[in-house]
């Protein structure tokens, strides 16, 4: 019996050395950044903000070489904002399990244009743009393939629909009242064919698509909720441009409400050197309603944005001039407005 328990002790230990031998690493990373916005028009919130992010990333590695990663996020007041899991294996690509993350399916390529900053709409300036989000937004899984001459395909799936909440552990997650089961499909290229010239081209092309029970729609009980977008970004030397174009069609068929969005965007930056970049960048977003004589039928709203900004070390000192027409697609003046907004930004 005693040298049984010692075999087994010798075994036991032998294990947790083996454990701690691959035992995975746990770091911490961070930042904050503190803006100061000015508005052409007369505003009465604080022109002062500050966004602050903590995020604890683990990771290691199991013996057959697969990876894992684990990443949790808080912003702000630390409230939850996103999590996942991800595994990567050499001969299967990727698998992730996300919440909340908008990295996923096509929330991932809902403006990837060059910028040197923020996106063209993302500054202070209130555009309330429409963006592709699939099913980023909720507790989904996805698949990304090997590359395969420069080419993946990526697949997420959200079973209890794109707006969903999250969904704690051994629990149902919160009753969605309209939208079902969801998936994104994403091929993404950087198709260079062995030439040094193309290395810096990249293009993509992704849909979305939500199940939709009608609720109130009596028309088709089961109209789709379907997103997609496509683009494509090219970097020579210091210059990179881009351009994408974007729709989403909401699935209504009653008057008066939104039918569809579509979206197109262009940018231009320019890496003066490597701390200091410049960029240009438009965002064109059309939302237009259903019904005839529809007040403002279709309505465009559009964004521009100068930004330079300039880093050292963990510090960034950032400035945005911009400017915006029927921000939210609202059409009163106090709708369209220019502005230019001040960064300090600080990562860990």
């Amino acid at each position: 019996m005693k040298n049984i328990t010692k075999v087994g002790l010798s075994a036991l230990c032998g294990s947790l050395a083996s454990v701690a031998a691959n035992a995975g690493t746990m770091e911490v990373l961070g930042g904050a950044t503190a803006t100061y916005t000015s508005n052409s028009e007369s505003v009465t919130g604080n022109p002062i903000g500050m966004n602050t992010a903590l995020t604890f990333k683990g990771s290691g590695e199991l013996d057959n070489g697969t990876t894992f990663t684990l990443t949790v996020t808080g912003a702000d007041q630390m409230g939850y904002t996103s999590g996942n899991i991800n595994m990567v294996t050499p001969s299967f690509g990727s698998l992730k399990i996300s919440s909340r993350t908008g990295g996923t399916g096509i929330g991932g390529y809902d403006d990837k244009m060059p910028t040197a900053w923020e996106e063209t709409w993302g500054h202070g300036m209130g555009t309330g743009v429409d963006l592709p989000k699939g099913v980023s937004s909720a507790m989904n899984i996805a698949w990304t393939s090997p590359s395969v001459a420069g080419t993946t395909l990526s697949v997420a799936v959200a079973p209890g629909g794109n707006k969903a909440a999250f969904t704690n552990d051994k629990s149902v997650g919160g009753v969605n009242t309209h939208k079902q089961g969801g998936y994104d499909v994403v091929l993404a290229s950087n198709p260079s064919f062995g030439v040094d010239a193309l290395s810096g081209l990249n293009i993509w092309v992704g849909g979305s698509r939500t199940e939709v029970d009608g609720g109130s729609n009596s028309v088709d009980p089961l109209q789709d909720h379907e997103e997609v977008t496509a683009g494509m970004t090219f970097a020579y030397g210091p210059v990179t441009v881009g351009y994408q174009r974007s729709g989403e069609f909401t699935g209504q068929q009653t008057a008066g409400n939104t039918e569809y969005y579509a979206a197109d965007a262009f940018g231009i930056s320019f890496n003066v050197s490597d701390n200091l970049s410049l960029s240009y960048g438009e965002y064109e977003s059309r939302r237009h309603k259903i019904g005839s004589g529809q007040t403002n039928k279709t309505v465009e709203m559009t964004a521009e944005s100068f930004q330079i900004a300039y880093t050292m070390g963990g510090m960034s000192i950032k400035w945005a001039e911009s400017e915006v027409t029927n921000a939210s697609y609202g059409t009163a003046s106090a709708n369209s407005h220019d502005g230019r907004t001040v960064a300090l930004s600080l990562a860990f």
